[in-house]
Formats: C-alpha cells, structure tokens, sequence
C-alpha cells in the first residue's frame, strides 16, 4: 500500500480527532468493512454513500451541538449546524480520498488540500485580472499533482456544497470568465482581462445536494460550465457524475 508523507499523516490526525467527526468516520469504515466489495473497490464506493453516511452522523452532530450549548461554548446551534455541514463533507471527502490513494486507487504524486498555500504557483492560476481587479474562485478543495522537481503539474479546483441552493453560481461565474480569458473575444478586449497561466486547471463541482432536486433546469444548465460536477449520492444522470467515479478522473486528468 501507498505510505503517507508526514502532511497526509497529519491531515489524518486532525481528521480523526476532531470530535464532530467520529460518528462520520465510524460510518464510512463500518460501510467498508461490510462491503462484499474488495476494500479497493470498497473505498472507491464509499463516496457514493456520503449523502447517506452524513445524513445518519447528523443525530451525533445534533446531540454533541446540544451539549456544548449546554455547557455554554456555543450560542447557535442553526449556524453551527451548517458550518458543521459543510465541514463534514469536506473532511469526509479528503479522509476517503486518502484511503483510496493508500490503496492505490489514486496515484502516489496526486495530493489533497484545503489550503491553497500548499500548491505551488497557485495563485498563478486562480487569479484572473479584470481591468487591475482580482477575480478569485470559489475554492474548497484543491488536488493537485506535482512534477519531479516538486512543481505544479496539473491541478483541480473543486467546489463543494451540501446543497446546490448554495454558491455553485459563484464558481461557474469563474469558469466562465476563465473561457473568455483564455480565448480571443471582444469581451476579453472590451473589460481588460487578463489571465496567462502556463497550466489551466480544472474547475469542478461536488454536492450532496441535501436540500435541492437535481433535475431542475437552472440547475442542469449552470452545472454544464464545470468540466465534471460529482454527486456523493447513488445517482445516475447525463449531467452528474457519481462521486466514485472521481479517482479514475483524477488520474487520468491529472
């Protein structure tokens, strides 16, 4: 199996003891373990099970939100409630992207972050200039591949949501400004924009879509924008990509 650098030992680390978290990953590993599946094939389903694993967390979520009002840390419980959402899903997706690269499911020199920092030359790539203004994505993830030398390979944004309610528009806005910046058009002329990156990145979507169908037409026509949009759901459509199809997109697009 693929050995995890110090980084992905301590992203792990911090998965696992976050206290929000346990129920979560207790799901995702009680799914793998009782899988007919070879635990290769098994980590790579396990993504589609996220709508479920997170609505089934949601109790322990509740009651651990309850207690910590109780005790006087927190105010809010609704605000907690959807910061916490958000957050599950993206620890969640990066705890079973790891799992899958230690089985070898993604390939050694692809790596998962949320903090942009970490990639090398990232701004270079997710900033466009529009007249001497800044235009950045939306950016919840980023998973990257690295050259030899440790420079930026290939690279994938990725924007996350628990509902499509949510900021989807802000990064197909993006995209779309990336396509007009990166082809010869009057529009590029007319509002001075400016992006000349040596790599283009993917820009794609995750949800789990909690709150919202899947098949209205607003929402099929703004996901046509990302180079893939994935759902962590058991779901099969023209427009959406199951989310355990996304380590085979990885590898060979990155």
């Amino acid at each position: 199996m693929y050995q995890f650098t110090s980084d992905e030992k301590r992203t792990l680390k911090t998965i696992r003891e976050n206290p929000y978290m346990k129920r979560t990953l207790e799901l995702i590993e009680d799914r793998v373990n009782k899988s007919k599946l070879t635990p290769q094939d098994a980590y790579k389903s396990v993504f589609d099970d996220l709508y479920e694993i997170l609505n089934e967390a949601k109790t322990f979520v509740d009651g651990y939100l309850a207690d910590r009002k109780k005790k006087g840390e927190i105010k809010d419980e609704k605000q907690a409630i959807k910061s916490i959402a958000g957050n599950s899903f993206s620890q969640a997706l990066i705890f079973i992207f790891l799992k899958n690269k230690e089985r070898k499911n993604i390939r050694g020199d692809i790596f998962i972050t949320s903090q942009t920092s970490k990639v090398p030359s990232f701004d270079k790539i997710s900033v466009i200039d529009v007249d001497g203004e800044t235009q950045k994505p939306d950016c919840d993830l980023v998973i990257y591949s690295l050259n030899g030398n440790q420079t930026l390979k290939k690279c994938m944004i990725l924007s996350l949501k628990t509902s499509l309610r949510e900021r989807a528009g802000q990064t197909y806005k993006w995209k779309l400004l990336m396509e007009i910046a990166t082809s010869d058009n009057a529009i590029r002329e007319k509002y001075n924009i400016s992006y000349n990156p040596k790599i283009l990145p993917k820009i794609c979507f995750a949800t789990v879509n909690f709150y919202d169908k899947i098949d209205q037409p607003q929402f099929r026509g703004m996901l046509k924008f990302f180079d893939v949009s994935f759902i962590a759901d058991h779901v099969d459509s023209c427009f959406l990509s199951r989310m355990s199809r996304m380590p085979d997109y990885i590898n060979d697009s990155l």
